[in-house]
This record gives structure tokens, sequence and C-alpha cells, in this order.
């Protein structure tokens, strides 16, 4: 039996009479001609159809990595993250809870922030207080890099300044017209021109007046019938024609009539107008002459309806309201731009201009002689306005006592305007909760505000409370940290960094510098109650974890142990301190007997005070140092401010390096390198100029290490003076690479250079206090 297969193979090899085009072979019938038609096209087509296949799922892969990694991570992540760690801690990024580490030495692989401690399987999130939105944790680096700087809310004194545009008027209760009083004609001018100064009692003109002949005669009547009823009658008739009293008395004197008025100026002032000429016959009430004071100009500007509040409201409708009650005035003028001009608020017209949407209020300011102030001119007027009379501010201490008080004396709880954030919807401001910690603060404003060197401050109504320290430069860099995604906030941070540039004021700190865990530590003890940080301070370590300082994992906890105030370092410790009473207690007294790694604060609950000091000593040696301080302070007071503030920053002779600037006279400056170098004395001149970068450079580097060792304490400063070089890396100065970090060994301060020799420096006591003792000795020298 032949094969159809076969055979089908065969015909298709015979020479066939074929059109061309999609049909199947004329001989081919039946079942063979199907099987060609399924063959074309199903078996032909897929062949093309899996090619196009294989391509499509490429294409899906490539466009659909992202996605497909995604799922791959999840199906692969561990169900508890605290299961790759061990122990009863474990360190997790803030940011990013799902970044779990069994290592404090680690950083987060996606925002490098450093990772804080927490107990294993703590995960719950922490709850943001009401009023804050957001928090965010830097590393001291990044602080830095950042330009993060602080100030601690307090009272400040302020005032609401208006400013708007005036426009300089006479002063319409210092105008006066002199008129005739009756008719006749002018035989002399006295003043015969505008803009002519008079002062008061000034013969203005002389008017013949024949109307006068008959009042002249009753007077000379009066006299000699010598009745003095009627004599004092014809004297008021006379004053009433503009006659005065001694003209009266020369009349009486002379014994003849005088028909002529001698016409004086009512005030001392300016003639603005002259309606007359001389010989010019005049009527009873013709005015002669308008004069104007000009000791007192008024000035108009033009308020904005948004400034409307601020001004008083009992003086809108009072035009007699007494200008020394008003609010106080600046005027600055075009003419005088350096001078200001100074007066009062005298009146808040009643309505408001439709065209240009102001309200007219009139000012009076004195016009200094010789009268400066010119009306017509210009000026730009500066009205200052108590924060007590401005209604939100009075409004939001009206419950708060200390408040109220200092409102009184105009001072408000204000903060910079650099440090506040407006989105549009929210007012905020960063608060450093404890160093290093930024909490985004919902607040409430007043308005703008000036202080009294003109900076610019908004009165807080709600949301902080005096002593709360405030991120003022550099506030709108952490607000991206919370807001944007933490990879590209760090690198908008790190991207602010950089080689040191000479002239930078950055300071040296790289970015595995540690955070300054007593700042860290202070700053949460310090929202203790005073009971119980002092209860705190004495107790030092938590009783769980004995080696945790209390307020090193933020603000202690307390607990009551058997009627006993204990502090525990965070929650995670508490449920093991309730359930051993007995031991936690004998721990707490253990921690309270010894001897603390890293003090704080000076307690007065210490049990091992240090040795006495003989008072003589102590005072001699105080005495000297201070005597030499003065005097190379009053040395360095030679220099002008600028060369001062750049010598006091270097300190030390670039050449001899252990020589104070001022020790031996005034510092002698150079420009070497195009920077300031400064020298202790002439001798070092030749020395400096052979290698001017060097110089340069060392001078740089003298003024970094000062202000690496200026963030340290008083007390803390003087040590790091007195030690001046590393322990470990001796060749390395203290404050050359950033500020330097204290070490307790065997209950004494020790200062290395960086976070790497604090290891070195703790394994020998013995050595390392030694190496400080020659350290020291050698300084002196």
């Amino acid at each position: 039996m032949s094969d159809p297969q076969h055979d089908l193979s065969t015909a298709d090899l015979l020479p066939l009479d074929d059109e061309g085009g999609l049909r199947a072979p004329p001989h081919l019938k039946g079942w063979r001609k199907a099987w060609w038609w399924f063959d074309f096209i199903i078996l032909v087509k897929l062949a093309r159809l899996r090619f196009i296949a294989v391509l499509a799922a490429i294409g899906i892969v490539i466009t659909q990595w992202d996605t497909l990694l995604a799922y791959y991570d999840k199906w692969t992540r561990p169900t508890d993250a605290s299961a790759v760690v061990k122990g009863d801690v474990e360190w997790f990024c803030p940011m990013h809870p799902s970044v779990v580490r069994d290592n404090s030495k680690d950083k987060c692989p996606i925002c490098f922030m450093p990772l804080s401690k927490r107990k294993k399987g703590d995960t719950h999130e922490e709850v943001l207080p009401a009023g804050i939105v957001n928090r965010v944790q830097l590393s001291p680096y990044r602080v830095v890099l950042a330009g993060v700087q602080t100030f601690t809310v307090a009272y400040v004194p302020l005032t609401k300044e208006i400013t708007a545009v005036g426009f300089i008027e006479f002063n319409e209760r210092g105008q006066r017209q002199v008129t005739a009083r009756s008719k006749g004609r002018l035989d002399q001018l006295f003043v015969n021109e505008t803009g002519a100064m008079v002062d008061a009692g000034d013969l203005l003109a002389s008017l013949y007046s024949p109307e006068l002949n008959v009042t002249m005669q009753n007077l000379l009547d009066a006299k000699r019938t010598n009745d003095p009823r009627l004599l004092e009658s014809v004297r008021t008739r006379l004053r009433l024609l503009g006659v005065d009293d001694e003209q009266t008395d020369a009349v009486l004197k002379a014994g003849e009539a005088n028909s002529h008025v001698k016409i004086r100026s009512p005030i001392s002032g300016h003639v603005i107008k002259k309606y007359v000429q001389e010989g010019q016959y005049v009527e009873e009430g013709t005015p002669l002459y308008d004069v104007a004071d000009l000791s007192t100009v008024w000035i108009q500007a033009q308020v904005y309806e948004d400034d409307m509040a601020f001004l008083p409201v009992e003086q809108a409708h009072k035009p007699n309201a007494s200008t020394t009650e008003g609010p106080s005035v600046t005027a600055i003028t075009r003419s005088f731009p350096d001078e200001p001009f100074l007066g009062r608020l005298a009146f808040i017209y009643p309505h408001v201009d439709q065209d240009t949407r102001t309200v007219t209020v009139r000012c009076e300011v004195d016009n200094p002689h010789p009268h400066k102030l010119r009306p017509g001119g210009t000026a730009t007027v500066h009205i200052e306005v108590a924060p007590r009379e401005v209604l939100a501010i009075a409004a939001a201490v009206a419950t708060d006592a200390e408040g109220s008080a200092k409102l009184s004396e105009d001072r408000v709880l204000a903060v910079p305007e650099t440090s506040v954030i407006d989105t549009g919807s929210q007012t905020i401001v960063y608060r450093e909760s404890s160093p290093g910690t930024f909490e985004g603060v919902l607040v409430g404003l007043g308005p703008k505000m000036h202080g009294s060197d003109q900076v610019a401050f908004y009165p807080v109504l709600k949301g902080l409370s005096p002593g709360d320290k405030i991120v003022t430069a550099g506030s709108f860099l952490v607000d991206a940290e919370t807001r944007l995604n933490p990879a590209a906030g760090s690198i908008y941070f790190g991207g602010s960094g950089g080689g040191s540039k000479s002239g930078s004021t950055v300071t040296a700190v790289r970015p595995s510098t540690p955070d300054d865990p007593d700042a860290k530590i202070v700053a949460s003890l310090a929202g203790l109650s005073p009971t119980d940080r002092r209860i705190a301070e004495a107790q030092r370590f938590c009783p769980i974890l004995t080696t945790s300082r209390l307020g090193s994992m933020g603000p202690p906890i307390k607990l009551a142990v058997d009627g006993q105030a204990v502090f525990i370092c965070c929650e995670g410790c508490k449920d093991q301190a309730l359930a051993k009473p007995v031991e936690t207690l004998a721990q707490v007294a253990k921690a309270k007997q010894g001897k603390p790694v890293a003090p704080v604060v000076a307690s007065s609950t210490d049990d091992a005070p240090p040795p006495p000091v003989a008072e003589s000593t102590v005072a001699a040696a105080s005495k000297s140092e201070g005597d030499e301080e003065a005097k190379i302070q009053a040395v360095l007071e030679k220099l002008s401010p600028d060369d001062r503030t750049l010598a006091v920053a270097q300190k030390f002779c670039v050449v001899l390096t252990k020589s104070r600037l001022g020790s031996m006279g005034v510092p002698v400056k150079l420009m070497l390198d195009g920077k300031p170098v400064f020298l202790c004395c002439e001798a070092c001149r030749s020395k400096a100029e052979r290698d001017p970068k060097g110089s340069a450079t060392k001078a740089e580097e003298l003024r970094d290490i000062s202000a690496a060792r200026a963030k340290l304490s008083d007390a803390d400063r003087k040590l790091v003076e007195a030690q001046s070089m590393c322990v470990v890396m001796e060749d390395s100065p203290l404050g050359s690479m950033g500020a330097p970090l204290k070490v307790m060994v065997d209950g004494q301060p020790v200062f290395i250079c960086c976070e790497g020799c604090r290891e070195e420096a703790l394994k020998d006591p013995k050595e390392t206090l030694a190496k400080v003792a020659k350290l020291k000795a050698d300084a002196k020298k």
C-alpha cells in the first residue's frame, strides 16, 4: 500500500501547467487537495507566527523589566524583616523601614542616612503629634552642607510698618488771609512780591481810608473830655477797623487825626499769593495777601485697603484728633533721601478712592529750618504701628499672662522671615527637636513686621513656644528632604559640597562625621521637668540596656518601680523593667554610683567631687591668663574691623605656628596668592613670602581649625587648646578634620581628631593619658 505523503511529494516534483496564484495543483483531487491546503495555510504560516511571537515576547520583557524585578523582589523577600538580624536590638532607616541591619556602622543604601536603633521586632510607626506635619533626621555632614542655621524663638521688639507714597501740602491750620477792613486806597505796599518771608507783626501795606477821619476825631474828643468810657469805646471801634493800639497811641500823642491804616502780618510765614497793586482802591473785605506758616506741613499719603486694618480705628472720623497721640511717621523725600523727617498720623479720611482703591491719610510733619519740606513735593511715608494696636496679636495673647505683659512693652513672640515656608495651604516652620532631628510645625502667624535692625519677623500666634530652636537658613533644603524622593534629596544635599575653596566659611565635616552624642543627650533631657532632669542625670544609664545613656535614644521614659522613679532609654525596655523590679532598682543604684562614660551636664548629685585645688593657685593662673588675653585683644583692636575678624579667625602665625597673633605687637598683614595672611612679627615676612601659596594655605587651615574649635563649649575649647594635637594621630591638629571629638578615658576628657581614632584611644587608657600629658607639655613649650 502506498504512502500518501510519499505520493504527494512525488506528484509535486512533476512539471505542472500552473497559471500561478493561490491555487492547488490541478492534478490533486479529494483528500490530497485538502491536505495541500492544510499544509499551505497552517503549517507554513505557523512558522512565521512563531517568529513574530518570539519578537513580541522579547519586547514585553524589555518594556516591563522593572515590574518583573519588583515582583521577583516581592516573591523572594523574607516575610519577617527582623528574622535576618540577631540580638535584642536592630538598626533601621526611618525613611525606609524595610532597610534593617544588625550593626550601627551601616547606612541606608537608598538615602545614605545613619540608621536608627530600636528593639528587635518593634516595627510600629511613630505617630506624629498634633501640629507636626513631618519629621526628618539629618547627619552632621548633611546639616553642614545644607547650611542649616537655627534661631531661638523669643520675644522680640517689633513694629508694623506701612509704606505709602504721599504729596507735601500746606498745613491748612497755618494759613491766613489778610483783608482790608475798610475801603480806601493802598498808598504803599511794604511787601510787594509773592513768596516773601514775613514775621508776625511785620508791615505789609499802608491803607488810606477817609472813613477813619470821624472815628479819629472821636478819639481826640474823648481824650479832650477825659472820658475813659468813651475813650475805650473809640479804641474798640478802631481795632475792629484794623488800627492797632500802637497806631492809636501815636495819634493820641500827636494830637491830630491820621487816616492811614497800617496793615500787619498776623503770622510768621511766607506770602503765597498777592492780590493787589500799590495805589489800588479796595473795598471792605477785599483780600490783600495769603500768608502760610511752613513750620509744619501736611503729607497726604495713599494707603492700600490691605493695610487699612492696621490703622487706628478711633482716628477714622476725628478731624480734630491730637497730633501727639497718633502712630509715629517717618517721611523720606527725593530732595533729602538721607534725612528722615519725623511726624504723626493726624487724620484718616472716611472714604476710599474707588479709582485707586486707597484711603488717604494725613500726616503732620515738623518742617526743620530752613523749610526743607516744600509743598508740592513727594515723599515716601513709613507709618509705624505698635504691635499692641494689631487686633490679631492682641487677641492671640489675651489669655497668656506673659505674652500680654510683653505686648505692653511692644515685644512679640516672633520668628524670622527666612524660617517660614508658605505652601499656600499651610505655613510651616522647622523646629530642631534634638540635634539633627527637625520637625515641620504648623504655625499661625501674624502680619510681617520689622525689628529694630529692620530684619523682617512674623509674630507667632500659635504653634511655637519661647525657647524653641527653629531653622532659619537652610529651611527650604530641610523641607525638600521631606518632600523629594530620598535619593534625589541625598543628591541635592551632596551637590553643595565639594572641595574647600579659599575664603569658604563651610566647616570641614566629613560624610562619616557622627552625631554629637552629648548635644543630643542634653537636648533630650532638656524636655524633662527640672525634678525629673536631676533624677535622670543622677541615674545616667538605662537599667535594662546598661550601656545606653539616658537621652541617647530620645527623651527618657519615666516609670514607677515599687514607688521609686526610674528612667529607661526607650519604650522597648518597659516590660522588662516592670517584670523584674528588684533587679531594676539594683541596677539603678549601681548606675548612680558608677562613673559617667561621657558627662553631659554638671549635676549636684555627683558622688565624686573633683580634688580640691588651692585657691591661690587657681586665682594666679586665671589672672595670668586673663592679663595675657586682655593684652592680645588690646593689640588686635588697633586693626580695622575686617582685619581684626580675619586675625582672630587665624589666631596663630603661619610661620611660628605656636605664636599667638597680637602677642608680639600688631600683626603684620600680607597679601599672598591673592589672600590675606597675618604674621606675628616683621621677622617672619621673608619666610612667608618665600612660599606664598603654602603660607596662604596654612592661613586657611588655621582659620578652619579655629572655626571647628569654636563649636565647642568654653571649657572644652580650653582643654583642646591645651592638648593641641590628636592623641592618636599626633601630627593632626585638633580641629583640622572638623570639630574635635571628646572621649572619656578613666574619667578624664581626651580629645581626638575624628571618629576613626576612638577605638585606638580607648584601647590602652594609661598610654593614652600619658600621651595627653606629653602633648600638653609640648604645647606649653
